[in-house]
């Protein structure tokens, strides 16, 4: 086989597989959206105590007692939208959202597991967070309530509202997320890691490495 034809067969077998992992993940989102009764209580107990027969790990042990993850790498999953809680566990399935963790956990879980789960979560309290930096925090603020109309990026309360609470089935909450998280989840998307959300894409392109510390102190203080 020479060059060409090995570089012809490696763009046919990647193609492949990029189509086969949407397609699954297709498939997924289907068997999910689908589950006509969620049972929150057999979440809860799948979020504390995992599936060992499956290998699945307690969520708990990364994501804190009721979704108050105190470990600022891992995301606040308490009182999160239902609807983006499922997204993004069927994302972790596919290309577009890849977490070493994750990914194993979610094409572990069955589509009752993912609805029980996020139902779970999404009535659960969460527990404030704070700003760190008062001057980071102004910036942030700024770039949240107004966005910066000079490079075209719009303000994050648009989508996120005022408060950070979110618009159920369209945009996550992100009041009180933990800054590590929120910091590396835009650093992501610019970098091209993640790439669920065309939106955010699009605007994470635009915003340096201050801007998105910025943005990220202040929603860390939004209730």
């Amino acid at each position: 086989m020479n060059q060409q034809s090995f570089l012809k067969w490696i763009l046919v077998a990647m193609l492949a597989f990029a189509t086969s992992a949407f397609a699954n993940e297709e498939k997924i989102t289907f068997a999910v959206e689908n589950v006509t009764k969620t049972d929150p209580a057999k979440g809860e107990v799948l979020y504390a105590n995992g599936d060992a027969a499956r290998n699945i790990i307690a969520c708990v042990s990364c994501h804190g007692a009721a979704g108050n993850s105190t470990i600022s790498i891992n995301p606040k999953l308490a009182g999160q939208h239902d609807a983006y809680l499922k997204k993004q566990l069927i994302d972790f399935t596919g290309p577009s959202r890849n977490n070493a963790v994750m990914t194993m956990i979610s094409k572990g879980l069955t589509p009752e597991d993912i609805a029980d789960v996020s139902a779970y979560l999404s009535v659960q309290v969460p527990k404030p967070g704070a700003a760190k930096n008062k001057e980071l925090m102004e910036k942030g603020k700024h770039l949240y309530r107004a966005g910066i109309a000079s490079i075209n990026v719009p303000a994050c309360a648009a989508c996120h509202g005022p408060n950070g609470a979110g618009i159920p089935a369209q945009y996550p909450r992100l009041a009180g997320q933990l800054q590590d998280y929120t910091v590396a989840q835009l650093t992501n998307f610019r970098s091209g890691l993640r790439t669920n959300s065309v939106e955010m894409l699009a605007l994470s392109h635009r915003l340096t490495d201050e801007e998105i510390k910025a943005v990220a102190d202040y929603v860390a203080g939004l209730k």
